[in-house]
């Protein structure tokens, strides 16, 4: 027996819920909830009749895994992201704001996998296609097995894939596609979820890598719903600044590998290139240390990065202090100086405060605390901290400093480039060679281990 109840569904993104809301909770869409009566089986019925599989269970050892091995692009720091490179029949998401150079990249993938005798399928809907081969020719990204159509139909952009057989294939971009059999516009919450559902399709029963390219609203997240990333393998993000070459690929999700690894490339006018270590494009390159600046080493992901943090402090110019923060979160940079302010005799919160890091580089690392409150006490002491000595440590309320993560990578980094101090919180262990740390319990102690390196330094 059954009976009959009602739910509501959304006619825009086909979300259902148990209850009429006037907007939907999962494309946000005002007005597009309705009910729809369906038929549910009464608790308490009969048993549902087992029905024989397709294809029996087999022991996990006796599967082949050799469909799931990871194919290298030749880009290396892309690579890296991936886990190795992209997996036959799995679908890559990549998004990223409009201009930052997810093409170009995608352009030099392709042409990488061919130049390897592999064939690639490029389909652009956002270009024509001599649109593409300019900019392939600018940037070096011509080859015979790498095929180029300028498509947004679903159905004949899939036929381009039957008929061209490659083994990679990158949708330029998701938003674009769109099929005849669904309804709403192209680029909308239906259309989307539909052309990647159909793609992915595709991907899996043909064993195709495809790379599809994806938007990205003002806030920085994948246009879309949120299904969509549920949809693919590997959800990857593409940042940088328009204002600095380097440009970051930053893993997101990847069911083949670690979501938390980063790429880094250098974008030019004639391509994009891989930027094995990234480290000095984050440093200041000068011939002696200078006042109110100081290193740190943070993790991107698995990467330990080095960061010069800069610090700039002036006489107040009005009834307010000012506070300028560039690459720094600005509360936790005023919560510093509150810190240094309370638990020392550096009079700085009177005082206009400019922070900034060095190549565009973004500290959210709790660790770059004690670099910051350091190169804010060398610039209000005018007392340059050495060129060789990096700082890493968290800064608590009270005062104190605390350990944080991954604390031998980020040494064994420093020692490698050359560093042979270390200002740490107590507790660290693992000192690789050449490295000296000089430990603090509080951000006091630091200080006087700054001055008196600093005075041993200008002797």
């Amino acid at each position: 027996m059954a009976k009959a109840r009602s739910q509501y569904r959304c006619s825009e993104c086909q979300h259902v819920t148990s209850k009429w809301v006037g907007r939907c909770p999962e494309c946000n869409t005002w007005g597009t909830v309705d009910e729809a009566p369906v038929l549910a089986a009464v608790v308490g019925g009969t048993a549902r009749r087992a029905v024989a599989p397709n294809s029996p269970a087999v022991p996990i050892t006796s599967i082949n895994p050799g469909r799931t091995r990871h194919d290298a692009t030749g880009v290396s720091e892309l690579d890296r992201v991936l886990g190795g490179g992209l997996v036959p029949g799995s679908v890559t998401l990549l998004a990223g704001d409009p201009g930052v150079g997810k093409s170009t990249l995608l352009l030099e993938v392709a042409h990488r996998w061919a130049a390897t005798g592999r064939r690639a399928l490029y389909l652009t809907g956002e270009e024509s296609a001599g649109q593409v081969r300019l900019r392939a020719e600018r940037t070096g990204c011509t080859h015979d097995e790498l095929y180029l159509a300028a498509e947004s139909d679903l159905s004949t952009a899939l036929g381009h894939i039957e008929a061209v057989s490659p083994t990679l294939v990158v949708v330029d971009s998701v938003q674009t596609m769109s099929s005849t059999e669904t309804d709403g516009v192209p680029g909308g919450v239906t259309q989307v979820r539909s052309v990647t559902t159909a793609l992915t399709m595709a991907a899996k029963t043909s064993g195709i890598a495809m790379v599809l390219v994806g938007h990205v609203t003002k806030d920085g997240a994948i246009a879309g719903p949120r299904s969509l990333e549920h949809l693919v393998d590997v959800v990857l993000h593409f940042e940088g600044d328009r204002a600095s070459p380097l440009r970051m690929v930053r893993g997101v999700k990847n069911r083949f590998g670690a979501a938390d690894e980063v790429g880094c490339f250098q974008l030019h006018d004639n391509g994009i290139e891989c930027v094995a270590d990234p480290s000095g494009l984050f440093r200041d390159q000068r011939t002696s240390p200078v006042p109110g600046t100081a290193v740190t080493v943070t993790l991107d992901g698995k990467r330990p990065l080095i960061g010069e943090v800069q610090a700039l402090i002036g006489a107040p110019t009005g009834p307010h202090p000012r506070r300028a923060v560039s690459g720094i979160d600005y509360a936790r940079a005023a919560m510093i100086a509150a810190v240094l302010d309370k638990h020392t005799k550096l009079s700085i919160g009177p005082c206009d405060i400019y922070l900034s890091t060095v190549g565009g580089m973004r500290l959210t690392d709790p660790s770059s605390d004690l670099a910051v409150a350091l190169a804010m006490a060398s610039a209000r002491r005018d007392c340059a901290m050495p060129a060789n000595a990096v700082a890493i440590g968290e800064v608590g309320l009270a005062g104190d400093l605390r350990r944080v993560t991954g604390m031998d990578r980020r040494l064994a980094e420093a020692a490698r480039l050359g560093f042979t101090t270390a200002v740490v919180p107590p507790g660290t262990t693992g000192v690789p060679a050449g490295l000296r740390l000089l430990t603090a319990e509080n951000i006091g102690s630091a200080l006087q281990v700054l001055y008196r390196i600093a005075d041993n330094d200008g002797r």
